[in-house]
């Protein structure tokens, strides 16, 4: 039997992984369709490559360029969000949520709408809806498979086991480009600095969330709606190998750990086989013996206070996670642009946090209230940024 597959995010790195994994299975996938954001020529292109039979941008001004790209292909094409929206209404068995950030909320949920196994890589739609999408999950008869590599160590090591024997779930970070930098170090760094990150290639933005830890601290607001398990039973640890990703505490004692070579291909895997295993060609196969140590270490909050903003909003719940991921899209937007440092990140996450605790303290009741929160936050948070470095 084969599957269709639709790929929301194909042009980014799960996308390309994804389809890297496809052509290495073309006898058990065909691509439906693909979603990119404004790049019409790497969308046409991947669209040519894996036969797909619609290919939409979000960027509608980017329309005309893709027409161009795929003229005489007999490639289906649109532009703008009711392009996105048609493409995940298109016939699919899996499909695959990698659009980075909020943008990626609708047209997940559209997927999640109509039943579809979702394998999930855009975690804000936990972060900013979770309530509304776990409930609709279960209306709508959807499955929810977690790509990100810790969360799917998880699932692995949970196996079927309960939640309610689960003592612990931990999750481990490499600690980025600034985990060994003093923190007046760390102030100053550029753009280019927190970019860089040592294990994963990932786009800018995830880099950077990697950086301030932030990352970690939507993975925790993940793993929460995911495994629906407590935030005092969630913890994070400084792992600089990336070889395990995930780990299971149980109530006896025991710890089951998910390991696997940092290649984000390994949990697409898994998700994509819907219970059976996909070979890897290329792969690299774990060797622990040629590893020779695994270290660990706790996460500092002092001088990554965005790891420690974002577990008060886990544990505040109602709309806190939506409110700090707005204002970090835009925080992160800014130091890139160079308008504010590096601390500036987390310093405006945190004022957005108590500027809007009490104006938002209920959950989102569904998608349109955790896009409108998301709108009103971040056009606060735009406001509330220096005009330029030079005039702080």
């Amino acid at each position: 039997m084969t599957l269709t597959v639709t790929i929301l995010g194909a042009t980014g790195s799960i996308g390309r992984s994804t389809t890297d994994l496809l052509a290495q299975h073309g006898e058990r996938f065909r691509v439906g369709a693909v979603v990119g954001g404004k790049d019409a020529a790497a969308l046409a292109k991947l669209a040519r490559e894996t036969g797909a039979s619609f290919a939409a941008l979000a960027d509608e001004s980017a329309g005309p360029a893709l027409r161009e790209a795929l003229s005489g292909s007999g490639i289906a094409h649109g532009a703008g969000e009711s392009a996105v929206l048609d493409a995940v209404g298109r016939d699919a068995d899996i499909v695959v949520a990698a659009i980075s950030g909020a943008a990626g909320l609708k047209p997940t949920h559209a997927a999640l709408r109509l039943g579809r196994t979702v394998a999930l890589a855009n975690k804000e739609s936990l972060v900013c809806a979770g309530d509304a999408f776990m409930r609709d999950a279960k209306r709508y008869d959807a499955k929810l498979l977690p790509v990100d590599s810790e969360h799917n160590a998880l699932a692995q090591a949970l196996g079927e086991g309960l939640v309610s024997d689960v003592a612990k779930m931990t999750i481990t970070a490499s600690g980025g480009p600034f985990r060994t930098w003093a923190r007046e170090r760390i102030e100053a760094a550029s753009p280019a600095e927190a970019a860089a990150h040592p294990t994963w290639s990932m786009g800018m933005k995830i880099n950077i969330d990697s950086a301030s830890l932030m990352n970690k601290g939507l993975e925790l607001i993940e793993a929460h709606h995911l495994f629906s398990i407590e935030p005092e039973r969630l913890d994070v640890i400084v792992h600089p190998q990336s070889i395990v990703h995930g780990l299971v505490y149980w109530l006896d004692g025991a710890v089951t750990a998910g390991l696997a070579m940092p290649d984000m291909r390994v949990p697409i895997a898994h998700c994509l086989g819907l219970g059976d295993r996909l070979t890897i060609a290329r792969g690299r196969p774990l060797d622990l013996a040629a590893a020779g140590s695994l270290t660990f270490e706790a996460a500092d909050e002092a001088r990554f206070p965005c790891l420690r903003i974002a577990r008060a909003a886990l544990s505040e719940g109602g709309a806190a996670p939506t409110v700090m991921n707005a204002a970090n899209e835009i925080a992160v937007a800014a130091f890139i642009a160079g308008r504010i440092p590096f601390y500036g990140i987390a310093d405006l996450v945190e004022r957005a946090c108590t500027r809007f605790a009490a104006t938002y303290a209920s959950a989102p009741a569904d998608v349109d209230e955790a896009l409108a929160i998301d709108a009103h936050v971040r056009a606060w948070s735009a406001e509330a940024l220096p005009v330029s470095r030079a005039a702080e």
